[in-house]
């Protein structure tokens, strides 16, 4: 009889023994939660402001400026940018842009203003990752091409075509739509034959 009741106690008693090896459910999730990510990608607005220097000026029209001669020699000014564009994922990212500049030369040849729009594309080649494991710094190569008017008319080249590339570096920041960063780029005016370089700080703005 004792044999008979141990052995169900043991058969009742299996189950409940097995029971604390089983996983224990899942918590449900906190709603009150954040949910975002570290580094936003999408949708951009751009602000770039520094300082581009071209080579040499040649002078589109001697007869209107007989001062300025065959050229005024280098020329560097501020540059502004104006950008929106859109992340193709982590690595590259597109965008058409506005630029304006205002170049001084040497004195005889004066000062003249840049005004255009065109494109730009920007190919990330390295990371580094911040203290959390989230790669904030990025290094880039970037390349973009611009039609540009010129002011005053036949002093510089009317309509120029501008292409310039070169390395930068983007911190994605804390506070996740920001980011800061700077380029250095050579440039190349088609129809002037001058090359420049350009070195443009950018803030930009992910929606």
């Amino acid at each position: 009889m004792r044999a008979r009741v141990l052995a169900v106690f043991l058969v009742a008693l299996g189950p409940a023994a097995a029971a604390p090896q089983e996983a224990a459910p899942a918590l449900p999730e906190d709603p009150r939660a954040p949910r975002f990510r570290e580094v936003e990608r999408g949708f951009f607005a751009g602000l770039e402001a520094g300082w581009l220097g071209l080579a040499h000026t040649p002078t589109a029209d001697r007869t209107r400026f007989p001062a300025a001669g065959a050229g005024g020699g280098h020329a560097s000014g501020p540059v502004v940018a104006l950008q929106l564009g859109v992340d193709l994922g982590e690595r590259v990212a597109v965008s058409v842009m506005a630029l304006a500049a205002a170049e001084q030369a040497r004195v005889n040849y004066g000062a003249f203003g840049l005004l255009g729009g065109g494109a730009e594309v920007r190919v990330a080649l390295a990371g580094w990752p911040d203290s959390q494991g989230v790669r904030r710094l990025h290094l880039q190569m970037r390349a973009r091409g611009a039609l540009v008017t010129s002011e005053p008319l036949g002093l510089f080249q009317r309509n120029e075509v501008l292409i310039a590339a070169g390395p930068g570096l983007e911190y994605f920041t804390r506070l996740r739509h920001f980011s800061v960063g700077v380029g250095v780029d050579g440039v190349w005016a088609l129809r002037a034959k001058a090359p420049g370089i350009a070195v443009v700080p950018v803030l930009r703005y992910t929606f």
